[in-house]
């Protein structure tokens, strides 16, 4: 007879590894993509750009004259993919740029072609496979996080138990157990306030970063180690 820890063990190994319908992309472009999509400059090693991009706003006061900041894709069509209907439809972030939740299940060419095209002007900054992974994120690598996230309440719709099983195998070799490194960055807990960031991040990677993205599992996973850092200390 199985154990209780067995037992919970071979759940867990049945969540993280059951998931075909996550398996039939190629996971590792898409998260790349995704990391792209965070931070595309900090990904290919590049300069930061030195002028602002010239599709944002001037309305937005805190972002306008900051390159390094509005010409991260997330920056107009926010960590949801949903723009100025989502978590950024309101606050320091607001655009008023639509997401680009309209592409998802789209043709990946249909996405290059916007992004090298006169407006985005990424023709010149990312290579063929660069523009490749981006367009496999946004084609194929969007989720509804409401299924994952409260809107809201912000909180997490995963297991913090389950969490801390996969928080304390992976995440703790870097982070620590209680979320308090590394130094140079603020504790996880305090994080949280932002939920759609970090699942961004647990799915797909810290740009130029070894953290370990975790998109080829089921996403539940991430939604449970979001859950169970939302009890590790905030200071």
């Amino acid at each position: 007879m199985k154990t209780v820890l067995q037992a919970s063990a071979t759940g867990l190994l049945l969540t993280l590894f059951m998931a075909p319908s996550v398996m039939a992309q190629d996971q590792g472009s898409i998260a790349r993509g995704g990391r792209l999509y965070d931070k595309w400059y900090k990904v290919i090693k590049a300069d930061v750009p030195t002028e602002s991009h010239k599709l944002y706003p001037a309305a937005n006061e805190k972002y306008a004259d900051n390159p390094g900041a509005n010409w991260r894709c997330k920056e107009c069509h926010g960590w949801d993919g949903m723009g100025v209907e989502g978590a950024y439809a309101s606050g320091s972030h607001s655009t008023g740029i639509k997401g680009i939740n309209g592409m998802a299940g789209g043709d990946p060419a249909a996405v290059i072609a916007v992004l090298t095209g006169d407006a985005h002007g990424y023709g010149d900054k990312l290579s063929e496979d660069d523009l490749a992974d981006l367009a496999n994120f946004v084609t194929a690598g969007q989720i509804d996080m409401d299924v994952y996230i409260d809107r809201a309440t912000k909180a997490p719709k995963g297991d913090a138990a389950q969490g801390e099983q996969v928080y304390n195998t992976i995440c703790a070799n870097c982070h620590a157990v209680d979320g308090m490194l590394p130094k140079d960055m603020p504790p996880l807990g305090s994080l949280m306030g932002n939920p759609w960031e970090i699942m961004h991040k647990v799915l797909n990677g810290q740009p130029s970063e070894r953290m370990p993205a975790l998109r080829a599992v089921d996403h539940q996973v991430a939604a449970d180690v979001l859950a169970y850092l939302a009890t590790l200390p905030k200071e």
